[in-house]
């Protein structure tokens, strides 16, 4: 059960290893993209090339679908990327149901665990499995692998190191259930008095605006847990030319000096250098978005843009 590319890697992994995969459930075609034609997703796309038999239900307790999961005889269900399940789906399978989720459970529960850990500037996150029960993220774990979060990882780069990692875990986590050689450990018994908790909720675009007002590692960290998406944006706003456009941020780098500029102030050579005040320091702008264009590297950004000294971030 899964959507995302994410969700395909760990699918692809059972299938390559020659498990018994008797079907996959993911969510309902839907409109995208300018013609708004319907378009499938990367699990059913990977699926249907497989010859896999796939559902896609509307509702997880519809009558229909139901029969039709029961039909497949499922020993297990493996949950990555998808959506919350009622019991009576869940329960269904003699061995259960579990979840791969892209944190150290029971840190960073939630429907963003990657954004979140390196907006929050972590060191390290991983992959847990992970039984499902009642409450989202928080059946007894199964296993886990920490995965280093480097300072260079944006949310893309450490997408795709958990994506591998996370399909492996999957894999391994089957193996030790139908061995009977799991010890499932409740999430209650790895917290205590002292633990202090990071929750992932859902990032809206609100969220997603750059407070420059912080300190620059700060923002470093916030522009590199968005990108590539949903991606950090800011406005670039000139009193002089009376106007505001907004961007997206996504490459930077962390320029470390003391500095009396105001926040927010630009600075650019005008040919291949863009930085921003921040904080203690400046941030180093390498590729971003202006609204309704495509995304360039700053060089061509800066040759279509001129008099950038003159406009300020707010």
């Amino acid at each position: 059960m899964g959507t995302p590319d994410f969700a395909v890697e760990s699918l692809k992994k059972l299938i390559e290893n020659n498990y018994n995969v008797v079907g996959v459930v993911t969510v309902p075609d839907k409109p995208a993209g300018r013609g708004q034609k319907m378009a499938s997703s990367a699990v059913k796309k990977y699926a249907v090339e497989q010859g896999l038999p796939v559902l896609q239900p509307a509702k997880m307790k519809d009558t229909e679908f139901l029969e039709q999961l029961q039909e497949l005889k499922p020993d297990i269900q493996v949950v990555v990327a998808f959506r919350m399940l009622p019991e009576v789906v869940w329960a269904m399978p003699e061995f259960g149901t579990f979840n791969l989720h892209a944190s150290l459970l029971p840190q960073y529960r939630g429907a963003a665990p990657i954004n979140w850990a390196i907006i929050n500037g972590e060191k390290k996150s991983g992959v847990t499995t992970f039984f499902l029960d009642k409450q989202i993220d928080t059946g007894s774990i199964i296993k886990q692998y920490e995965v280093a979060i480097e300072d260079t990882d944006s949310a893309g780069t450490y997408h795709d190191k958990l994506m591998s990692t996370g399909a492996g875990l999957v894999c391994e986590t089957i193996d030790l259930i139908e061995e009977d050689n799991i010890n499932p450990i409740p999430q209650a018994d790895v917290i205590n008095s002292e633990t202090v908790l990071n929750d992932a909720p859902k990032i809206f675009k609100d969220d997603c605006r750059i407070e420059w007002d912080n300190d620059v590692d700060k923002v470093y960290n916030f522009v590199r847990g968005l990108s590539p998406y949903p991606a950090a944006w800011t406005e670039f706003y000139s009193s002089l030319a009376g106007k505001s456009i907004g961007f997206k941020i996504f490459d930077t780098a962390i320029i470390k000096e003391a500095h009396t500029c105001p926040i927010g102030t630009i600075l650019s050579d005008g040919k291949s250098e863009l930085k921003i005040a921040a904080k203690h320091g400046f941030l180093k702008v390498e590729s971003l978005q202006p609204a309704g264009k495509r995304r360039m590297n700053t060089s061509d950004f800066l040759r279509g843009f001129k008099d950038i000294e003159s406009y300020r971030c707010r």
